[in-house]
């Protein structure tokens, strides 16, 4: 994996992205490896996710993205805390190895509500690849 927060800081800046997150497969739960303006609270609430939490964990779970119009809307897959991000559109991506397995998912989000395009979810997806070098 190449510099997580690095990746991560460039990463949001190509896609318009107010906030982030990079969480790597370790030990059976997802570990927090990079964020960006992420409140200490859903920091510390995020650090590790085990497979089926949150919209990260639902991306473990799922190995397809999951996304949310408004973080500031809990929904089945939007855990409360998420409304701290600050916030509306966001999507956990999840990030593949060679062999087909879920190695990270990387979470980005923007600052206004809307749907997220499947073409700029499969942009979103094509370029988390490039996480793992």
């Amino acid at each position: 994996m190449t510099d997580p927060q690095a990746w991560l800081e460039a990463y949001l800046a190509r896609h318009g992205g107010v906030a982030g997150s990079v969480h790597e497969i370790e030990s059976e739960l997802l570990q927090m490896r990079a964020a960006v303006a992420l409140p200490p609270p859903v920091v510390a609430a995020t650090r590790s996710i085990p497979c089926g939490k949150g919209m990260a964990g639902l991306a473990w779970e799922r190995k397809a993205p999951v996304t949310t119009c408004n973080l500031q809307a809990p929904s089945a897959d939007v855990r409360p805390g998420a409304a701290a991000v600050g916030a509306r559109a966001a999507v956990a991506l999840p990030v593949l190895d060679a062999s087909g397995s879920v190695c990270a998912v990387v979470g980005i989000a923007y600052d206004d509500e809307r749907e997220l395009p499947q073409t700029l979810l499969e942009q979103l997806a094509a370029d988390a690849a490039s996480l793992m070098g």
